[in-house]
């Protein structure tokens, strides 16, 4: 893979979380990594997304580092998880890459892996993302990794708080 910063090839793996990997939420937890996710969150909100990474597993989903290869660096997070949406029982992902790594491609590779581990360990058939339409990396991270554009629609994330967001899907059986 080439791109236009001209930085090299990326390989990459994705590994599940451990409780070690706390620190990556963190480096995530920044107004500029969460300005689309509705600002960063405090200890107790941290607190209980590791419990849920830690937890997630198997066809609920799952939660995983992304690494550099061949040397294991950390440099961003990804996962899918089981939700409804519009009747329907889908997996949702989203990912974050460290600001250092980002511009590289990463996302969309970590994507594309992600959603050959969701074909392989879950039971839905569809994977959704719902980036905010205001936010071009995320819509491109999406259209890169292979996903299928529904159109706009009202989500709510935070909890108690509706974005406009776009909705995109891929098929899981066929990519797997």
């Amino acid at each position: 893979m080439t791109n236009a910063h001209s930085h090299p090839p990326v390989e990459l793996e994705l590994r599940p979380w451990s409780q070690d990997d706390f620190w990556v939420l963190g480096r995530t937890n920044t107004p500029e990594m969460t300005d689309h996710l509705g600002g960063p969150e405090d200890e107790a909100q941290l607190a209980a997304r590791l419990l849920r990474y830690l937890t997630i597993d198997g066809d609920a989903g799952r939660m995983y580092t992304v690494r550099s290869r061949p040397d294991g660096e950390v440099v961003g997070s990804i996962g899918f998880w089981s939700r409804n949406w519009q009747g329907e029982d889908i997996y949702e992902t989203g990912w974050g890459v460290l600001p250092e790594f980002q511009g590289r491609g990463i996302a969309a590779l970590a994507a594309r892996a992600l959603i050959r581990e969701a074909a392989r360990l879950g039971s839905r058939a569809h994977l959704h993302a719902f980036p905010a339409v205001d936010h071009p990396a995320s819509n491109a991270v999406c259209r890169k990794a292979g996903f299928t554009l529904l159109g706009e629609c009202r989500f709510e994330y935070p909890k108690g708080t509706f974005i406009r967001s776009n909705d995109w899907v891929v098929d899981l059986p066929s990519a797997g």
